[in-house]
């Protein structure tokens, strides 16, 4: 019989749920065949400047402009659990892509990932459109599609219904219902036009999409003109609860190194998740495990676990046009969270044993270092195979872009080169002599000095760093690492 602390500890080790699928990028469009005048033109580009302004105040809009023979109608929807910055970035976004995406169109619909936007030279303000819906699949399949969906129709049918005719719902609902040892998380919108029986109509169009577009899938989402909806197997709106949920997989077989590994890495999920405020509360068994004293300490609020489908947003997917650059262990991305706060974002490489000593070593020392020529770490994530890190964001980039870029190296001027060696040595000095650990990095190059707004520089990459003794002066290595 499996111990409780080892089944509490599979549970956790899945957190962002090892089947979990990104999506295609986002924006999807549709466009129209019917290219627009010069007046229209005018008209259009006047309305969609007008839109953003709003959308700080409002995450619904309509409006329209122009004359009557050359009129052009419009609204945008955001997700209703978005921040107002989010809804004014999103719409940003939507009208440059909608340019770009449908030039000349007398009509357009398009949807980003927390936004839609659509306008025409008809009249649709307040009139269900329920045609040419777009549905997105996660290409995992459940083992049981019949009994998933039946669960699925069953929560979108309560969900829509809330929506729709509970007036305060303002047209969104969202949900949770268990399934086996999974949750699915659901979430439902309509644009604020509607009447209620049309909403309804809407949501129940989209369910009926479901089925040629999605049947089976762990997670899929319905794009349509006058509504919206999505669910998953894991939390992607604020607000969920986002309980545990056990892995649908088991690792056996493997040696005692990588099951270590395992070990420490889900120890350290399981601290983080069960100290913050809005989880469960911690069982104490977890904390008896015998890695547990490694993390103690380490572990703080201000350093949190981030669910996958949190970081997919703030990625938009892991597109490339977020990417930042490739590392040793994998790419890096530019991400923007909920609170709107700018951040990098390493995604280790799932078949790098190497990946994972570098994300237990970061976890575990970074989270003990403070110091201002230091690169922050804010949380990570670990899904299945995958495991991320999530940085402060530093604007400049890293040093070695400045060195060896003609263009960029005009801004190394000599005080503030100084200014940079100061930095590293400090930083260096802390490492060495002044925190509590003593650490030597062993990987300090350019690249792995990255400058914040200011120019001050912070070292970053500790996966390759040791830790010594107070009093030990140098040690043995079976690995050759560093540059």
């Amino acid at each position: 019989m499996i111990p409780k602390y080892i089944e509490l500890v599979i549970l956790v080790s899945s957190l962002c749920l090892v089947s979990q699928v990104c999506y295609a990028d986002p924006p999807f469009e549709i466009c129209s065949s019917h290219e627009n005048g010069r007046t229209f033109q005018n008209n259009l580009n006047n309305l969609l400047q007008s839109l953003p302004s709003n959308a700080s105040a409002s995450k619904f809009y309509n409006t329209s402009y122009g004359n009557a023979t050359e009129r052009v109608y419009g609204l945008y929807m955001c997700l209703d659990f978005i921040s107002s910055k989010a809804c004014q970035n999103c719409i940003a976004t939507a009208i440059e892509d909608i340019l770009k995406l449908c030039p000349q169109s007398q009509e357009a619909v398009l949807w980003e990932e927390s936004c839609q936007m659509r306008y025409s030279n008809t009249n649709f303000i307040g009139t269900l459109n329920d045609t040419g819906n777009i549905g997105k699949d996660n290409v995992q399949n459940v083992s049981e599609p019949h009994k998933f969906q039946s669960s699925v129709n069953q929560m979108l049918s309560n969900l829509s219904a809330t929506a729709a005719f509970n007036v305060s719902a303002n047209m969104y609902a969202t949900g949770e219902a268990p399934f086996g040892d999974e949750t699915i998380y659901a979430l439902v919108q309509c644009t604020r036009d509607l009447s209620a029986n049309d909403c309804s109509k809407c949501l129940k169009s989209a369910m009926k999409d479901i089925p040629s577009c999605c049947y089976g899938s762990i997670g899929a989402r319905v794009l349509s003109r006058s509504c919206y909806l999505r669910y998953e197997f894991y939390p992607f709106y604020l607000g969920a609860t986002g309980p545990l949920s056990p892995s649908p997989r088991t690792n056996q077989g493997k040696n005692s190194s990588r099951s270590s590994k395992v070990w420490i890495i889900t120890g350290i999920a399981v601290a983080l998740f069960t100290r913050n405020k809005k989880t469960h509360k911690r069982d104490e068994a977890v904390f008896h495990h015998p890695d547990f004293p490694r993390l103690h300490g380490v572990i703080s609020e201000d350093s949190p676990y981030i669910d996958f489908g949190s970081l997919c947003v703030a990625t938009k997917n892991f597109s490339d046009s977020n990417k930042l650059g490739q590392g040793g262990f994998g790419p890096v991305y530019k991400g923007i969270l909920s609170n709107e706060q700018e951040v990098a974002i390493k995604r280790l490489s799932t078949c790098s044993e190497q990946g994972s000593e570098e994300f237990i070593n970061e976890v575990l020392l970074i989270m003990k270092l403070q110091h201002k020529n230091l690169v922050k770490l804010l949380g990570f994530c670990v899904d299945g195979e995958e495991k991320l890190l999530v940085y402060e964001y530093l604007p400049n980039g890293s040093l070695d872009v400045l060195l060896f870029d003609p263009n960029e190296r005009a801004k190394l001027v000599w005080t503030k080169c100084l200014d940079i060696i100061d930095g590293l040595a400090r930083g260096i000095l802390y490492l060495h002599e002044d925190s509590r650990l003593k650490i030597i990095h062993r990987d300090l190059k350019a690249s792995n000095v990255l400058l914040d707004s200011d120019m001050n520089p912070k070292i970053s990459d500790f996966g390759m760093a040791k830790i010594f003794a107070g009093n030990e002066g140098e040690a043995n290595t079976a690995t050759i690492v560093g540059t």
